[in-house]
């Protein structure tokens, strides 16, 4: 394996959890709402969802696993933040994988284009 095919195979790897994290539509809603609202106890974080807190703690757990969340301590409160290094490698991921696909739809535009001459 070459070098940039095993440092390749390592960013995937690293990624998975996150988007394995990222995968279950509760656990986007919550990183949704830290995005939008910063740091959020379980109580904020579980109004309006269809889930209980304990649910939404398991979530809060799994999200945190994979890195993107943390948790700390507020006098009696424990808030929920996002780590957003560790979403800005995800988008890092997903503009690579993107600009891969560019780059093989302009070669096979390029040679559509060329077998019609």
């Amino acid at each position: 394996m070459s070098r940039s095919s095993a440092a390749a195979a390592r960013r995937l790897a690293d990624a998975a959890p996150v988007f394995a994290a990222l995968g279950d539509p509760a656990r986007l809603r919550i990183v949704a709402k830290l995005c939008e609202a910063g740091p959020l106890s379980i109580v904020r974080l579980a109004q309006g969802e269809s889930i209980s807190r304990q649910a939404v703690t398991k979530h809060l757990h799994a999200l945190s696993h994979a890195g993107l969340l943390r948790n700390e301590r507020s006098g009696r409160q424990s808030l929920w933040r996002l780590e957003p290094l560790r979403l800005a490698a995800a988008q890092r991921y997903l503009g690579q994988i993107s600009a891969r696909w560019d780059e093989a739809l302009e070669r096979l535009r390029a040679l559509v284009e060329h077998d019609e001459i």
